[in-house]
């Protein structure tokens, strides 16, 4: 079953899809506004598709439910990792890639965002993706199963652009973490284009003005 989501699609017809994850606690309409700010009117048609994760209890927060790409049991980089939930939301975004094929749009012409959480999964789903995709974007976000990717990686996405926007003053997920995966991806020959920001975990205008002219560059 496909999850749940919101779309805006810039005009008929779109030849490109962005699919967009949203952060813990958040669900698809978080990042929906960012479209005006983001979108270039040069840009060939575009559909944005921004899924609801789903509702599970997360062991950070207490074990409260919410919406959640996957459990949480500490931020530290070495705690202990909800594989099975991880798994299960790449699963999910294949599925979303999948429903994008059959809207038209190949996987060349598919890019993966996501914010914090759902950075860590368009990366962990993007790069084992089978077939190439236009891009990966991942804002306040780090590799989960990072000791797996070398192993499951997709020959597919290893030349595929990746952007990564990360806080200075991140305090949820911490700049060393995002610069740890950074530099884990740069030595198994990622090529990144890196940017930070003297914000916390949010997004600011000058990445998204730094996203817009990277996006423009890879929507040839």
């Amino acid at each position: 079953m496909t999850l749940p989501t919101v779309e805006h699609e810039t005009a008929v017809n779109p030849l490109y899809s962005i699919i967009w994850l949203h952060g813990l606690g958040a669900d698809g309409n978080d990042f929906a506004p960012i479209v005006p700010e983001l979108v270039d009117p040069a840009w060939p048609p575009l559909r944005f598709v921004f899924p609801h994760a789903p509702v599970r209890p997360v062991t950070i927060n207490n074990g409260m439910s919410m919406r959640a790409w996957y459990d949480i049991y500490g931020f530290d980089m070495n705690a202990r990792q909800d594989d099975a939930g991880i798994r299960s939301s790449i699963a999910a975004t294949e599925a979303l890639i999948a429903r994008e094929h059959e809207r038209g749009v190949p996987s060349e012409r598919i890019v993966l965002a996501g914010f914090s959480q759902g950075g860590a999964i368009a990366l962990s789903a993007g790069l084992r993706h089978p077939e190439k995709l236009a891009g990966i974007v991942a804002l306040s976000a780090y590799l989960p199963m990072h000791g797996a990717l070398a192993a499951e990686r997709s020959a597919a996405n290893a030349a595929t652009p990746i952007f990564w926007g990360h806080g200075t003053a991140d305090p949820v997920v911490a700049l060393q973490r995002g610069v740890d995966s950074h530099d884990l991806l740069q030595s198994l020959g990622y090529t990144l284009e890196w940017h930070t920001y003297p914000m916390a975990h949010a997004v600011c205008a000058e990445e998204i003005g730094d996203l817009r002219r990277w996006l423009t560059r890879h929507l040839a």
